[in-house]
C-alpha cells in the first residue's frame, strides 16, 4: 500500500470517527436520587418558591458541576422525587458548605421536614435501572 492510500485512509478514518456526543457526556456525570417531603398544605408555597428559584442559587449549583437537577411533587403524598446529574461527587458534597445553599435551607425549614441544621430530610434512593441514547 502507498503512502498515498495509508493518508487517505488515516484522513478517512479520522473524518468518519464517531464524534462525541450529549449523551456520551451524560454518562460521566454521577446520578442520584432522593425523596424529601413538604409539610401538609404548603405544597403550593413549595411550588412557588421554586419557580423561578433564586438565581445565586442556580448558579452555585451548576459552578459546583450539576448538570441537570428536577424535582417532582406528588400532591396527594406530600413526598418530592429529586433526580439530579453531576460532574464530581466532592463538587456536589461541598454545595451544601455555600452560603447560598444554607440560606436556601434556612429558608424552606418553615415548609418542610428539616434536620438541625436546617437541610431537608431526605433518603437517597438506590439506582436500579438506566437508559440512555
Amino acid at each position: 500500500m502507498g503512502i498515498t492510500a495509508v493518508l487517505a485512509i488515516t484522513l478517512l478514518s479520522a473524518v468518519c470517527a464517531p464524534k462525541p456526543d450529549a449523551a456520551a457526556e451524560r454518562t460521566k456525570a454521577v446520578r442520584k436520587a432522593f425523596i424529601m417531603s413538604v409539610n401538609s398544605g404548603q405544597e403550593a408555597e413549595y411550588q412557588r418558591r421554586h419557580n423561578p428559584i433564586w438565581p445565586e442559587l442556580e448558579a452555585t449549583l451548576k459552578e459546583h458541576g450539576v448538570v441537570t437537577y428536577t424535582i417532582f411533587l406528588d400532591e396527594d403524598t406530600k413526598q418530592t422525587f429529586a433526580y439530579v446529574e453531576f460532574k464530581d461527587q466532592a463538587q456536589w458534597d461541598a454545595v451544601a458548605q455555600t452560603d447560598v445553599c444554607t440560606k436556601w435551607w434556612a429558608y424552606m425549614k418553615d415548609i418542610m421536614p428539616s434536620n438541625p441544621d436546617n437541610s431537608p430530610v431526605s433518603k437517597e434512593i438506590k439506582e436500579v435501572f438506566h437508559i440512555e441514547r
